[in-house]
């Protein structure tokens, strides 16, 4: 929610990750510091395939069951983010509430940390008579500009 409790902090680094799932008695495996390492090093959204392709890539020989498995514990534990998209699921590292732009054209989704302005949320919650607690919002947009042919 916006108001995160003293032990409810948000995970802004591979060690509050790590030390995250230490708390929560998840082993951190030598595969599962590999998955968290290559999506904060990577700083995007990436597919299961993705993320199995890049740690062998690295030499970080890992099955995909077992990318699998771990992606599965540690999105469920809110570690890590999953984002349901039709073509399947993405992870990424950040795992608190946060907006996403979806880029059409390249496909990419960039993570946003957006405060909307009081005076809004409470426009919102007048007119609909709900009490806003947390948001994300999803912008969508193209990166490349066509140039305007005048």
């Amino acid at each position: 929610m916006m108001t995160q409790g003293a032990d409810n902090k948000p995970i802004r680094s591979l060690e509050d990750a790590i030390n995250k799932c230490q708390e929560l008695g998840m082993r951190v495996s030598r595969q599962r510091r590999f998955i968290l390492e290559l999506l904060w090093q990577a700083q995007e959204h990436l597919s299961a395939r993705e993320i199995y392709d890049r740690l062998n890539q690295q030499g970080k020989n890992i099955g995909h069951t077992s990318v699998y498995q771990n992606l599965e514990a540690l999105s469920s534990q809110g570690i890590i983010e999953c984002v349901e998209r039709c073509d399947g699921r993405l992870y990424g590292n950040i795992s608190d509430s946060h907006s996403h732009i979806n880029c059409i054209d390249t496909n990419q989704i960039i993570d946003l940390h957006i405060t909307l302005p009081e005076d809004l949320l409470k426009q919102i919650e007048a007119q609909t008579g709900v009490k806003i607690t947390d948001y994300r919002i999803n912008f969508y947009g193209y990166k490349h500009q066509e140039p305007k042919l005048d």
